[in-house]
């Protein structure tokens, strides 16, 4: 039996950016991994993109600069593109194909992993419960991430997402729980990656991620290998050491824009925005491994950072994520630009995992009354806001000049708070009830009676004893 994988062919067809077509080989698979060495003996490795009776279109990895039509040699190996996973990743720095990048030897291997992973069987699938907390009060008690969930982030060019995935980063926890984070950074500027290597060295939180950074200057076709290998990395910890794993992918709009690339020098036909039609499927392939399994230990989070061109949130990357996540946290331009930290806008965004995993025994009892109270109050603070600008404030009711000092007290106290400022979910329940203490206890109609009657009691109890 004719043994493919040492099958070997010299010279190629046409070569277009980071992808060449080669003729005349054996029927070979897609997704198939290539190894191509260059006329100075250099290896190389790539990707099938496309294959057909004879041929075969190839991605290489690593760029095809140097690479000549007659001379290079390549090898179809008959498997996927694999990686080398372990424990000890946890506390490195990789590069987009999970190479390290920090002068330290190659971390032992205790499985080798499909990067493409393995579809999770829906009927598998336990439903997401339990907590994670990030420390950050709008995204705690009014946007709650649940284990198991994917949470993306919608931000814009110049809003402060990698201060944000940075502290999320250094602050999140799930309980006394075994917990670990990946992050997987994707086009980022050098000084940018050099921010996040620093911020989690000089916080200490190192030892508990594995890094992969995939910088601008990098092929851009490395971007869309950068996902799939954090995630088999994550994988691993989750489903075969039991961790609770969270993802934070940034930025998945240079992710798409990489796929956009490829798919026109493939000469496919664009759907919208110039983006290929499988855009939607291409997210879903990665954002559908997260999850929690039954009768397995650990849980894959997902928390994807993506740019919105134009702060358009009907752009094709927003929408098709939206479709495939549950919720959506979205950064605005005019909180950022009056200096509020993290700048959330709470109305647009939602967590829909949230519901179910807050209360009683879950959280604390009133927090899902506090969240609700806050999202109804605020979202009057915007009505109101919009009526001054016509008629002017001085025109306003008494109550409505309440609602607007609860607006300017919820974001300057609750919203914001400092980048290195990491308050419990106690805390900012507790900082919740203060701002809405500020509105007439008649207006606060989400709260049930007996829970206003005990933070009354209790408030009044405390203000006597001092």
């Amino acid at each position: 039996m004719i043994r493919y994988d040492l099958r070997e062919y010299r010279g190629l067809q046409e070569i277009v950016g980071p992808i060449f077509i080669i003729r005349e080989i054996h029927p070979v698979g897609y997704n198939e991994l290539v190894e191509i060495t260059d006329n100075q003996g250099q290896e190389r490795i790539g990707l099938t993109l496309e294959v057909g009776q004879g041929y075969a279109v190839v991605q290489v990895l690593t760029g095809t600069a140097g690479l000549s039509l007659q001379n290079c040699r390549v090898r179809f190996k008959g498997k996927p593109v694999t990686i080398g996973v372990s424990e000890e990743m946890l506390g490195r720095v990789f590069n987009g194909l999970g190479e390290p990048q920090d002068g330290l030897p190659s971390p032992r291997r205790e499985e080798i992993a499909d990067v493409n992973g393995q579809t999770i069987n829906p009927t598998a699938r336990d439903y997401p419960h339990k907590i994670i907390e990030t420390g950050l009060s709008v995204i705690d008690v009014m946007n709650t991430l649940v284990r198991g969930q994917k949470l993306p982030v919608f931000s814009g060019s110049g809003l402060p997402h990698n201060i944000l995935a940075a502290q999320i980063t250094r602050q999140a926890r799930a309980g006394e729980e075994d917990f670990c984070i990946v992050f997987a950074a994707m086009g980022v500027k050098y000084d940018t990656a050099r921010f996040f290597l620093r911020s989690f060295e000089d916080s200490g939180v190192l030892d508990r991620v594995a890094m992969f950074l995939s910088l601008a200057d990098s092929p851009s076709i490395e971007r869309l290998m950068t996902p799939r290998v954090a995630l088999t990395c994550a994988e691993f910890l989750a489903f075969r050491k039991g961790k609770h794993v969270l993802v934070i992918l940034t930025d998945m709009a240079n992710y798409c824009e990489a796929l956009r690339e490829l798919s026109t020098l493939r000469g496919e036909i664009p759907a919208r925005k110039g983006y290929p039609g499988y855009l939607y499927s291409d997210l879903a392939s990665l954002y559908e491994r997260a999850g929690v399994v039954k009768n397995l230990a650990g849980s894959i989070t997902q928390l994807p950072i993506l740019t919105m061109p134009n702060d358009d949130l009907t752009h094709p990357i927003p929408d098709l994520t939206g479709f495939i996540t549950e919720g959506q946290v979205v950064m605005d331009r005019e909180l950022a630009m009056r200096g509020i930290y993290p700048p959330v806008a709470c109305l647009p965004s939602l967590s829909r995992l949230m519901k179910d995993n807050i209360g009683k025994d879950l959280t604390r009892e009133d927090h899902p009354a506090v969240a609700a109270q806050l999202f109804s109050a605020y979202a009057q603070v915007k009505e109101i806001r919009a009526l001054a600008a016509v008629v002017g404030e001085e025109e306003l009711s008494p109550l409505d000049h309440l609602y607007l000092q609860f607006g300017e007290s919820f974001e300057m106290s609750f919203l914001s708070q400092g980048i290195e400022e990491s308050r419990t979910l106690e805390e900012s329940l507790d900082l919740a009830w203060e701002v809405l203490s500020l509105l007439p206890r008649e207006e606060l109609a989400r709260i049930k009676e007996e829970m206003l009657e005990k933070y009354y009691q209790e408030k009044h109890e405390l203000s006597g004893s001092h």
